[in-house]
């Protein structure tokens, strides 16, 4: 991390780590006190708790990053956001893309009881991950062996949600890098299926088990495309803590979950057709730097953020010199290793959680190409028997 990137990331990983390990602290205990007796009235309070960190991050995409987030939706889907139960699949195409989420989120009123499926390394995030796992997100170990059980338990658990919440799924069950494009090609072309240009082939059987066990409960499917255009940089973590914007634009469709056909394997052709639609979309975007006829949505760029970090920094500032005050650590050598020794901690936490977002670092894609006599199997199972 250079000096001075350093300078700017430091300060805010501190005001965030310090308020994230209150925040954890806050969760921890209506974890023991409150959940045992009302599981509904611990969410109710949790929404609001988790929602004072991720507004947080809200805040350097908003206004830190000033990110420019575009969302293309007819008004049914926009109107719609926020007021009811979803489950959101996405393109997986940069490092950012479940902090787009979170604004989309945040915009529609259930940025607290926003949740999402997340690789089980996630949960050992500092306070990030830990908060995560206070709202109940769900984590998988990428092998469906162990994971089928976990994901199913986790959905059924979810029935009795007492307020709006949103699921994201990242079906394609990485990020999207050139090197698994290829990939992803190379297994497509063997096995006599759609080859994809902007996507990659989508992983059904965790989006067949969320439909099968949420279809109850939940009314709908908000399907996400996620492209930047040509003219703004790919955002990166590191680019938003150093203040550097980028555009997103985000196409929004509404399904109802109704309509989904009710066999499975019937479920996991229609999430590949979805996709195969998506790949059409992108190349759309890509030549014309838009979506076509869809409606550009205004979701505004709300002051709530703002004024939750400014109160957290408030905090923060008025407690440092306080505890400075009543400890004089600082006027003593002794004191001042302590505190260059947590500020050393600081900076390793952070740059540990931009690598962790980056596309490079995310699980590689493992596809194989397909025999000729497994083509036929191939486009019945798709690329998830290659891959969980």
């Amino acid at each position: 991390m250079a000096i001075a990137a350093a300078a700017v990331i430091v300060p805010l990983g501190v005001l965030f780590f310090i308020s994230g390990l209150v925040i954890n602290l806050l969760q921890a205990t209506c974890f023991v006190l409150v959940r045992p007796i009302s599981k509904s009235t611990y969410r109710r309070i949790n929404r609001i708790i988790a929602e004072l960190l991720w507004l947080e991050l809200v805040w350097i995409v908003d206004w830190w990053a000033g990110v420019k987030i575009k969302v293309y939706a007819d008004p049914e889907t926009f109107n719609l956001m926020g007021k009811e139960h979803a489950l959101v699949i996405a393109n997986h195409r940069s490092d950012i893309d479940w902090l787009v989420g979170w604004i989309l989120a945040q915009r529609s009123g259930c940025l607290g009881s926003s949740l999402a499926v997340m690789k089980k390394s996630s949960k050992l995030l500092p306070v990030i991950g830990w908060s995560m796992w206070f709202s109940e997100y769900l984590f998988l170990e990428r092998s469906w062996a162990k994971d089928e059980r976990t994901l199913k338990s986790g959905l059924q658990r979810l029935s009795d949600y007492p307020l709006p919440f949103w699921l994201a799924l990242f079906v394609e069950g990485t990020r999207f890098t050139q090197a698994k494009l290829l990939a992803a090609q190379e297994y497509a072309a063997s096995a006599g299926l759609p080859v994809p240009r902007n996507i990659l082939i989508p992983r059904t059987k965790g989006f067949v088990t969320a439909v099968s066990h949420m279809r109850s409960f939940v009314p709908a499917i908000y399907d996400a495309t996620i492209c930047i255009p040509k003219s703004s940089p790919a955002p990166t973590m590191l680019r938003l803590f150093k203040g550097q914007p980028s555009v997103v634009h985000v196409h929004l469709k509404r399904h109802e979950m109704k309509d989904l056909p009710e066999n499975d394997d019937a479920i996991a052709q229609w999430c590949r057709d979805i996709f195969v639609a998506k790949d059409k979309l992108l190349d759309k975007h890509i030549a014309d730097d838009t979506f076509g006829e869809e409606k550009l949505q205004d979701i505004g760029r709300p002051i709530k953020s703002l004024v939750v970090v400014a109160s957290w920094a408030c905090m923060l500032i008025l407690g440092t010199i306080k505890f400075l005050q009543a400890t004089a650590l600082l006027s003593s050598w002794k004191g001042v290793a302590i505190s260059a020794a947590l500020m050393a901690i600081i900076t390793v936490l952070m740059q540990f959680l931009i690598n962790f977002s980056k596309s490079e670092r995310s699980t590689a894609a493992k596809v194989a190409p397909a025999k000729e006599k497994n083509v036929n199997q191939a486009r019945g199972n798709g690329q998830e028997d290659k891959t969980h």
